[in-house]
């Protein structure tokens, strides 16, 4: 996951090395991040801008501010590396390799005092995630998935990720951030789903992807998404077992329509209504 396969020393590095430096420079961005949000979560000096003339896409100080800790972090450790970033838009890099960055996803949850946001980060070849974080400042919960597996951190302590067993489609929990999804057709198809299963809740944002990596849940779907929103999630819930594709069964680390499953059965249901 580098350009250079040496090491300082000269030591050729190992597939396991490079993976290391990768979880390593992940997490100290999540680190960074997480000391810059933590403190103006709830706080009355939080400062909120509208990012639209007609309707409502919030940005804060925060998700600014967290944005650059995180490009600090890499401009320090992996330089060669590109990076995409919500609020600062994309730096080019030479190693092949693209961190793919949202330092407040749920940016509504964030200023209502919600804790289901979360910063995503992800590593990013060209086709598509092999790295990637949720992480959960407040409730001290950190999503990991890529090469070397995935694990969860928290106040229950730490745990490998595993998504839930195959069920039926009529016992299954979904989970989407807006009741109003997508287009009027978007929300058709949506809807067919959300009649066919269990339990259907919304507003969770990022958080609901983390549930589904946990095994909590079985279904995530969501339409008008941009790569930051997907990317990191799409990492740590391949390496918990799940799946996550376009509503056509393609790749979805591009965003747009987006359907995460805890199983290949599951997933095989909800895209037949989704078709």
């Amino acid at each position: 996951m580098t350009d250079d396969p040496t090491s300082e020393s000269g030591r050729t590095l190992t597939f396991e090395d490079i993976a290391r430096d990768v979880q390593a420079t992940a997490n100290a961005m999540a680190d960074a991040a997480r000391a810059v949000t933590l403190p103006l979560f709830r706080s009355p000096d939080l400062s909120t801008e509208n990012k639209l003339d007609s309707g409502f896409d919030p940005v804060t100080d925060a998700d600014r501010a967290a944005e650059r800790a995180m490009r600090e972090v890499l401009a320090q450790r992996r330089p060669l590396d590109a990076i995409q970033g919500e609020e600062y838009g994309f730096t080019a890099g030479s190693s092949g390799f693209t961190w793919v960055l949202d330092p407040i996803d749920g940016t509504r949850a964030f200023l209502s005092g919600l804790p289901c946001w979360g910063t995503l980060i992800a590593l990013c070849a060209e086709d598509g995630p092999v790295h990637g974080i949720i992480d959960q400042p407040f409730t001290g919960e950190r999503w990991e998935g890529g090469p070397l597996g995935g694990h969860h951190s928290g106040p229950h302590g730490d745990r490998a990720l595993q998504t839930r067993a195959p069920r039926p489609l009529s016992e299954a929990i979904l989970f989407s951030t807006f009741p109003e999804i997508g287009t009027p057709q978007d929300q058709a198809l949506f809807q067919r789903v959300s009649r066919s299963v269990r339990l259907t809740r919304f507003g969770t944002d990022c958080y609901a992807y983390g549930l589904l990596a946990l095994g909590q849940i079985d279904l995530v779907i969501e339409a008008g998404l941009n790569d930051y929103d997907i990317c990191a999630p799409i990492a740590v819930i391949e390496a918990a077992g799940g799946i996550v594709t376009n509503w056509e069964g393609g790749p979805a680390h591009s965003g747009g329509r987006v359907l995460a499953a805890a199983n290949e059965a599951i997933h095989a249901e909800a895209l037949a209504l989704l078709a």
